[in-house]
């Protein structure tokens, strides 16, 4: 067919359009594969970065030596990093088994809170709480059974049957921890802490099988002196999930610990340090790099005022008195019907400032054997988990007096001169009140050595309650002390705690508040800083046991403690004090038997002494007193619950400081198997309250 002129022009312009087509075509490629191929990467790559947190490593807990109660080793934790662990779920289930068979075969723990049975079937095994937090952590209703929960983890992450029930269950709470512990490429997860260098070394033997898997060694807390004040100590723990919600705007990850109790908690941001962060920058799902943008600040050292061998002089010598209580028993005890002693207390405060030189109480614990055996320790007989020495509230009976010794004093209602009658026998309201013999005319110095009731009977008549209780709150009774680590406040005696435990008050009440019976509630920590108080002529010191803050290495002192002034007693004038001290000072020579006594030491011994009334026993046997008096350098107090003749244990105390804390030679004499029964004798008196039929009976 022949072909027009207008064809071939048609064609031309065809395969011109297409040559330019072509060629527009080709520039454009080179245009987005060479000029703006970065552009296109850039774009075609996803880039995430991830901050990770390096915990700091606790700061340390020392004794006043600087010898370690709570200390620091290296030790091997098995983590799962989540920048290298398996996004499959199968796969990463069987990197948690193998993991499991190696820390099972070497007898190490491995990180499980999953409040479900182990087996079929399946049943709720924890706290409600923790079962509550399960099926809102799993997105279940509050009827979910043990059973539900469980299908719904083995849902999550392909738990199927091929595994077996314990495999089966091993993985689910693996797998529900991790969740716990907000498992992310911002949260590592620790599987298992300080395990064996064994167990070390087959992990990373197998280590290329188990991505994710790491060991890492990290500061491992440890306790270097268990014995040593350990209710005082307190404890670590992981974050619980109530708490985290505040403790995390505090910078708090999930998988760190936090002090639960005592010093570990009081001085938590003393000893916690600042963590360090490490930054992970990951390019579509591949990790390209990771490094530390933070580091890691150690926490620091707390230098407590306790002094290790004197805890432990004073530990032996509360103890000793209670197992041989039964070589002291006499007539008197006898008489008194007093059973088995098993519990009391003792506390030494230096006098100078307040701090807590030792603290004993019986029964106690080893903080190892907290950590290893806890239950055995909360279900041992006389609750061993309370401190008695500041939270046992105990009548201080007559160690009260110079407390109402003090207010006659300092209200001007009595001098040193003043005299009360005393009959033996005393009249108040048609209400007969004894003493504990015929008196005669006494003043204040032989009234508080002899303990005579009759005079701070009469006394207390002119003070009213008022200013008794006046009194006792400005020696501290019925609040804290100002211990860091808190300390139980107690009661006064007066109209207002009457009211409160429901108890009529009458007039006669007065009476037996002024002699330390009716409704005290004190702790031996506030009857010591009571001692401490009048030693220091009226200033009374909040107690601490923080000496100072130390570097983490303890090389350095960032900080010394000061002593706070948490009272003062301004005395009328000079004699206030002087005169309650020279009552406490005869009181020092009442009936102490060679063995335990105070005339010896070259130092004169201030102390008073009393066996109060106690529901549920017969007495109490409680004493306060501080030497040398010339230049007080401890004060103390201690009880004896259901005993007598616990002031046979100040001589040891004394001896104990000096060989101790002071590196005298000296012998600490304790209360011991060879005393003679026979050395003692009593100054029992019997009073009889208003608001109940049983006998007080006031010792010492």
């Amino acid at each position: 067919m022949k072909r027009t002129p207008s064809s071939y022009v048609k064609l031309t312009l065809a395969s011109m359009l297409v040559l330019v087509s072509c060629c527009l075509c080709a520039w454009r490629l080179m245009k987005i594969q060479i000029v703006e191929s970065d552009v296109y990467t850039a774009q075609r790559i996803s880039t995430q970065t991830y901050a990770q947190t390096i915990s700091a490593t606790r700061g340390e807990i020392v004794d006043a030596s600087g010898d370690p109660i709570i200390e620091n080793k290296v030790g091997y934790n098995v983590i799962i990093e989540p920048d290298t662990f398996p996004e499959d779920n199968r796969e990463g289930n069987r990197v948690l088994l193998s993991l499991v068979e190696i820390l099972d075969e070497n007898q190490m723990e491995w990180t499980t809170s999953l409040p479900i049975s182990e087996s079929q079937p399946y049943a709720f095994t924890s706290d409600e709480e923790a079962v509550e937090k399960l099926k809102e952590n799993l997105n279940l209703n509050v009827y979910a059974t043990a059973e539900n929960c469980m299908d719904e983890l083995k849902s999550l992450y392909e738990i199927d049957d091929t595994y077996t029930e314990a495999q089966q269950y091993t993985l689910a709470s693996i797998r529900y921890e991790m969740q716990l512990r907000e498992f992310s490429l911002s949260n590592r997860f620790t599987l298992a802490e300080d395990v064996t260098l064994k167990t070390v070394t087959e992990l990373k033997e197998r280590s290329v099988t188990m991505p994710g898997m790491n060991i890492v060694e990290e500061a491992i807390r440890s306790v270097a002196q268990g014995d040593i004040v350990p209710h005082e100590i307190g404890t670590v723990g992981p974050i619980y999930a109530e708490e985290y919600a505040s403790l995390k705007e505090e910078g708090y990850d999930l998988d760190d610990t936090v002090g639960k109790s005592g010093i570990e908690r009081a001085l938590e941001s003393t000893l916690r340090g600042t963590d360090g962060i490490k930054e992970i920058t990951v390019e579509n799902g591949q990790v390209v790099s990771s490094e530390i943008t933070t580091p890691v600040e150690a926490g620091n050292t707390v230098q407590l005022t306790i002094h290790s061998d004197f805890q432990r002089e004073l530990q032996s010598i509360l103890d000793g008195f209670i197992e041989n209580f039964d070589t002291l028993r006499n007539a008197n005890t006898e008489e008194l019907g007093l059973g088995e002693v098993e519990c009391g207390a003792i506390v030494v405060l230096d006098a100078k400032n307040g701090g807590v030189l030792g603290m004993v109480t019986a029964p106690t614990y080893n903080l190892e054997d907290y950590e290893t055996d806890y239950e055995a320790i909360l279900n041992a007989d006389n609750t061993p988990l309370v401190n008695r020495a500041t939270d046992g509230l105990y009548r201080p009976g007559s160690t009260f007096k110079p407390i109402t010794a003090t207010a006659g004093l300092n209200e001007g209602i009595i001098t040193g001169n003043s005299t009360y009658y005393c009959s033996q026998n005393y009249m108040f309201r048609e209400q007969e009140y004894h003493c504990t013999g015929f008196h005669g005319d006494i003043s204040i110095t032989r009234a508080l050595q002899v303990s005579c009731n009759i005079f701070f009977y009469k006394l207390s008549e002119e003070l009213t309650i008022d200013r008794i209780s006046e009194y006792a709150t400005l020696f501290g009774l019925g609040q804290s002390t100002g211990l860091e680590t808190g300390d139980a406040a107690g009661h006064l005696s007066n109209q207002e705690t009457f009211a409160d435990l429901g108890v009529d008050w009458t007039i006669g009440q007065v009476l037996q508040s002024a002699i330390g019976q009716g409704e005290w509630a004190v702790t031996p920590l506030q009857m010591a800083s009571v001692a401490c108080t009048i030693a220091n002529n009226g200033t009374r010191y909040e107690t601490h046991l923080v000496d100072s803050i130390w570097d983490y290495n303890h090389t350095t002192c960032l900080e010394e403690i000061e002593p706070v002034v948490a009272e003062q007693i301004a005395p009328i004038n000079d004699s206030v004090f002087q005169y309650v001290e020279n009552g406490m000072i005869a009181a020092s020579t009442n009936n102490y038997p060679a063995r335990y006594s105070l005339a010896d030491f070259g130092f004169d011994v201030a102390v008073k002494t009393g066996t109060p009334q106690v529901s549920g026993r017969v007495q109490d046997s409680f004493f306060i007193g501080y030497a040398p008096t010339d230049d007080p350098e401890i004060a103390f107090a201690g009880v004896i619950e259901g005993g007598e003749y616990s002031r046979y244990m100040i001589r040891s105390i004394i001896q104990a400081y000096q060989k101790t804390i002071k590196g005298e030679d000296v012998t600490v004499e304790k209360v011991g198997a060879t005393t003679a029964s026979t050395e003692t004798t009593s100054t029992s008196s019997v009073t009889q309250t208003t608001y109940t039929t049983a006998v007080t009976r006031e010792t010492e």
